[in-house]
């Protein structure tokens, strides 16, 4: 997941670059008082990193809400799997069932733990890579549109 994210990150940067250049240069192959076709580019660069902006926000919003039912139910059984484990200590017959039910809980934590923290990661990786992806895309279809117009 990270990975996969670094690369489009990456992608984004170098395609970001391209359309900077093609702009500036077209902004100033424009000068003081842009043409029609100048007028209509420049006042799409404004709306669409708007628009960019407000499907990233949409698309993070939604898998936030998703994600905080998740972790709360993960938690809630962690909870009561917890729980169940306190109880079988406070039932212990003997001093070496007591040991052994105190270290099935403590890798019982330990692996919950683990497996939490898998699932976040993997979560906040996804998160990220739904808040690139509408720029992303914006700046993937300007550097080949904009490449166009330019040759």
């Amino acid at each position: 997941m990270w990975s996969r994210l670094a690369w489009k990150t990456g992608e984004m940067a170098i395609a970001s670059a391209q359309v900077i250049g093609l702009r500036t240069k077209r902004i100033a192959l424009a000068g003081s008082l842009p043409g029609p076709r100048d007028q209509r580019e420049f006042a799409l660069m404004g709306q669409e990193k708007g628009a960019a902006a407000m499907e990233s926000a949409h698309a993070v919003g939604a898998r936030i809400l998703m994600q905080n039912q998740q972790f709360a139910a993960l938690a809630f059984k962690q909870i009561l799997s917890a729980s169940a484990s306190l109880m079988s200590i406070a039932a212990s017959r003997s001093a070496a069932e007591s040991v052994e039910r105190q270290s099935k809980l403590a890798r019982d934590t330990m692996a919950g733990s683990i497996i939490a923290a898998s699932k976040l990661s993997g979560s906040t990786a996804q998160l990220a890579r739904r808040a690139l992806k509408p720029v992303h895309a914006r700046v993937s279809g300007n550097v080949r549109r904009l490449g166009k117009k330019s040759k």
